[in-house]
């Protein structure tokens, strides 16, 4: 039984979809100005996860994010690049969708864009002018959000909280807190026609319009970044839920912000920040001040990922519960791609054990085909419970930090055992033992796959490619070595290792022979 965490009621509730069996989800994408920095894979990443989970779960699950493809900022852009609106968004976008495929999200069914929809925005802003919940201004139309009592339910704010001075729109507003549902356009803006004249959509109006036609009036999950449950996602409950006489979406789901440390903390453990009970929108204050924002100087994420693998990025961002802030740093990143070659390293033992690749191994379609009976077998036992565990925390709230822990201890019983048995160093190990460590391998490889990590093997690091003459250098090196141990000369054979770990390669002796690795 899944229960997440809904910003609406600020409780936990169990999931239970519109349509059972199916799930919508509706996740706020980025306004297509600049290239992607890595706060803006935070919402794909964790949303990703959530519907494969939701699909090994049994769900028939559809995805969207959209592109905002009009804006002011993009307008600003393209003028001082003297280039279209347009040209500067198709570049854009064609960066976030090769960003999103570096990271693996494969999963997003639609990718609606705002200009795709400009008619169906018309006919909204006309829907909600005719029942009374809008106006037209000087060619501009807002909505009057002192004809919907219920608004601030999401953000929990009364409207005196919101009241604000208007903007430069001010004095065509009844109401300072009445935002835009379509701009008249000012000489020289792209624009399209309207029965209010010349203009382009405001920014809220375009997810409403997306999500509805492509979801319908009421779909399961709405998704975004904590910082827009004010004004962005207030504003889409307003206006749909005016327009349609229904709720807009049943759960909506707010993850946390992406912003900059100076600290390094534990990676990897069963309690990394697991979300506690209670409403976390009061951080927003303290997360905007932090976030990672193109404003803040953050680098283009195509540039992060020549220094870090985008398999580290993932696993770093699902390492915290969703709804907590991501803490940022180069020293963080590095201390996960540590805790990742524990993974790396198991997956190369098993390949020695089994002689299987494990990235080959074929795992259960589905939760309910993965089920087994461990049938009084020791290792299979302990596999079971992490198994169960794993899915208990995801069960709620979808906290994969506290799923990851139980990957680490299920890492953890599954080397024991090969150590126990010693694996590694016999030929003829029985036939039982070696298929109980296939079959833990496999839950393992399952798990991993629900938060869409170790789908492929990675590349060789450039430090580690078949470079002919450091792979040369190195089997003469070991040769030397070995040399060395088998005629006693431990001193030189110690001497070798130590010069070779004071550059950054371990020599890492096992039955079957002698790797080396470089460390990072």
């Amino acid at each position: 039984m899944i229960r997440l965490y809904n910003t609406l009621s600020k409780s936990k509730e169990i999931f239970e979809p519109v349509q059972p069996g199916k799930v919508g989800i509706y996740l706020c994408g980025p306004t297509v100005y600049k290239p992607s920095h890595i706060g803006h894979m935070v919402g794909p990443v964790i949303f990703d996860t959530i519907k494969r989970y939701l699909l090994h779960s049994g769900y028939d699950v559809t995805f969207v994010i959209n592109i905002t493809d009009v804006d002011d900022k993009l307008i600003a852009e393209a003028n001082a690049r003297n280039m279209s609106m347009n040209a500067v968004a198709e570049e854009m976008t064609a960066d976030y969708m090769r960003n999103l495929a570096a990271m693996g999200i494969d999963g997003v069914d639609y990718f609606p864009k705002a200009t795709e929809h400009i008619g169906n925005i018309i006919k909204f802003t006309k829907d909600l002018i005719a029942k009374g919940f809008a106006y037209e201004s000087q060619g501009d139309v807002y909505f009057d959000v002192q004809k919907f009592p219920e608004y601030g339910k999401l953000s929990h704010r009364t409207l005196s909280q919101m009241l604000g001075e208007g903007g430069a729109t001010a004095d065509r507003k009844q109401s300072s807190c009445d935002f835009a549902l379509w701009k008249t356009a000012k000489p020289g803006e792209p624009s399209w026609d309207s029965p209010w004249g010349k203009g382009r959509p405001g920014w809220h109006i375009e997810c409403s319009v997306m999500s509805c036609e492509i979801l319908g009036e009421t779909f399961d999950i709405h998704g975004g970044g904590l910082d827009l449950v004010f004004p962005h996602h207030e504003n889409e409950v307003a206006q749909s839920e005016c327009r349609h006489g229904k709720p807009m979406a049943k759960y909506w789901l707010h993850n946390g912000l992406m912003q900059a440390s100076s600290e390094v903390g534990k990676v990897g453990g069963r309690n990394t920040r697991s979300a506690e009970e209670g409403d976390l929108t009061g951080d927003l204050g303290r997360q905007e001040a932090g976030k990672i924002s193109k404003s803040k100087g953050s680098s283009a994420f195509r540039d992060l990922l020549k220094q870090f693998d985008p398999e580290l990025i993932r696993f770093f961002i699902l390492s915290s519960h969703y709804r907590r802030p991501i803490d940022y740093s180069f020293e963080r990143l590095e201390q996960v791609g540590t805790s990742l070659e524990a993974f790396y390293r198991f997956f190369k033992r098993y390949h020695r054990i089994t002689g299987d690749n494990f990235y080959a191994t074929s795992t259960p379609q589905n939760r309910a085909e993965g089920n087994f009976d461990p049938q009084g077998d020791s290792l299979l036992v302990q596999v079971n419970e992490y198994r169960n565990k794993f899915f208990e925390a995801m069960d709620d709230d979808f906290n994969t930090g506290g799923a990851i822990g139980f990957l680490f201890d299920l890492l953890r019983v599954l080397n024991k055992y090969a150590d126990e048995y010693d694996l590694d160093g016999t030929k003829n190990a029985p036939e039982p033992v070696v298929w109980s460590l296939v079959h833990g391998t496999t839950v393992l490889r399952e798990l991993c796959l629900t938060l869409g990590l170790f789908r492929r093997e990675p590349a060789p690091k450039a430090s580690q490619q078949s470079d002919e003459l450091v792979q040369k250098l190195m089997s003469l090196i070991i040769e030397l070595r070995a040399g060395a141990r088998k005629n006693k000369d431990f001193a030189t054979a110690d001497k070798i290792r130590e010069t070779l770990a004071e550059v950054g390669i371990a020599i890492e002796d096992r039955p079957g022979g002698t790797e080396w690795v470089r460390k990072s």
